[in-house]
């Protein structure tokens, strides 16, 4: 082979290797700036139904329940009702040991009939005393007559002065004895009017023992089922102090309500006669219907997290929902029809743009302060992508009810059909790791 040819072939090789070097330095830069390019994704704004509804858990409970507890302290003697015994209203439910409250009603009986007897007696005295009263005023009577003819006589000097003396001196001692006549009378009535007083208090503890002997029967107050019992036979029941729960009793379980632990950022869309649907551990596969009868003024505070007692009313006429059972509950609180929808996504994706460059952003596509800040109306600032660079353009819409997937659209430079981006990721290509040789291999070594 001539030098000449000789050089041609090694200046051809070296040429097809200078243009593969140059080949696979455009391609893995190529990658390189592919990988470090952000990635977005986007999702097409559609029409369909939108149904917002509030989400919560609540406790089932009897419409009314009863507390039966018992007035007076004894002893458990017999019990007649049960567990889901149902009742009805002055059925016996309990009997407490009478004895010592019947050892009461006969101490009331005989002291009432003592302050009776007394009674008698001091208007017997009183009668007495009356005929007293009235034997002194006659003698008076006649003593003052007496001693007018005494001083008449005496004034004609027929009478000596010892004589009339004498009958002056009788008819002083005569009104003396009508005064103390009198307040004999008085001092009678007055005790008679304490006996009285005694007899009717004697009745009316009469009374309250006969009406604690009344209370060891217990009874229920009204039309139920037992739904708990707290009491065995031979129990002491103490009501020194409160009246002790013995029973309680559901008044109807085929109308029941369920009070619902509500967000205080719920409470303003929840209307009252709006229809409930919730489900329980116990049917998991059926759902159950209600309807809102009132939202609770009283919040509750736990870990700084406030709710509101939403009752809501429904009826159980196979009495297969059980008092305490756990509820699952939604409440519609809108529906809109054939909207636009925009996926929540969209609503909540933030670039990754410095705070300089969203207000650029803003202030060239002229968005509102109300959908890039304050979002008072409803507004809120969606972003899409330029068809010509790939780059991020604000859009402000104002949306409306949401179901927690969907938000509906109400106005803003959006139409059925455009895309809007809800998430942003980088890819990291292998090439932008191990070099221009791909693979994810670097220096002939195996990547991992």
């Amino acid at each position: 082979m001539s030098l000449k040819k000789s050089l041609l072939e090694h200046k051809l090789r070296v040429l097809i290797g200078l243009v593969i070097v140059v080949l696979l330095g455009a391609y893995w830069y190529h990658a390189k700036a592919s990988a470090d390019a952000p990635k977005y994704t986007t999702a097409t704004i559609k029409r369909g139904d939108i149904t917002s509804a509030v989400q919560a858990t609540g406790t089932i409970n009897p419409l009314t329940t009863v507390a039966v507890g018992s007035f007076v302290s004894a002893t458990v003697q017999y019990i007649f009702a049960d567990y889901n015994t149902r009742v009805k209203s002055g059925q016996v439910l309990a009997q407490l040991d009478p004895t010592y409250i019947e050892a009461q009603v006969l101490q009331a009986r005989a002291s009432l009939q003592n302050a009776k007897d007394n009674l008698v007696t001091l208007a017997a005295n009183v009668q007495a005393d009356n005929a007293a009263l009235a034997k002194a005023q006659a003698d008076l009577k006649y003593q003052t007559a007496t001693a007018k003819r005494s001083q008449d006589m005496f004034t004609a000097g027929i009478v000596s002065t010892d004589a009339n003396d004498l009958t002056q001196s009788t008819l002083s001692q005569s009104q003396a004895n009508l005064q103390a006549a009198q307040a004999q009378l008085q001092q009678g009535q007055a005790q008679l009017q304490q006996a009285k007083a005694q007899v009717t208090q004697q009745e009316g503890a009469l009374d309250q023992q006969l009406t604690n002997l009344k209370y060891t029967t217990i009874v229920a107050p009204i039309d139920g089922t037992v739904v708990s019992r707290s009491i065995d036979p031979g129990q002491s029941v103490a009501a020194s102090l409160s009246a002790p729960n013995l029973f309680s009793i559901a008044q109807d379980l085929t109308r029941m309500l369920l009070n619902a632990a509500t967000d205080e950022s719920d409470t303003g869309s929840i209307r009252v006669g709006a229809n409930v649907i919730f489900q329980v551990d116990a049917f998991p596969n059926e759902q159950f219907r209600g309807r809102v009868i009132e939202v609770r003024l009283n919040p509750t505070t736990v870990q700084n997290v406030v709710t509101y007692n939403t009752v809501i009313d429904f009826s159980n006429p196979d009495e297969k929902l059980l008092p305490g059972e756990t509820a699952y509950v939604t409440i519609p609180t809108g529906y809109a029809a054939n909207t636009l929808e925009v996926p929540n996504g969209a609503l909540t994706f933030k670039p990754t743009l410095s705070r300089d460059q969203q207000q650029t952003l803003f202030k060239q596509y002229n968005i509102s302060r109300e959908a890039s800040t304050t979002h008072l109306g409803g507004w809120q600032t969606v972003w899409k992508l330029s068809p010509t660079d790939n780059s991020l353009i604000p859009v402000a819409v104002q949306t409306g009810i949401t179901d927690n997937t969907n938000t509906q659209l109400l106005q803003g430079d959006a139409k059925e059909g455009d895309e809007f981006v809800t998430a942003a990721q980088t890819a990291v290509v292998a090439a932008a790791r191990g070099g221009p040789g791909g693979g994810g291999r670097g220096f002939g070594g195996p990547g991992r």
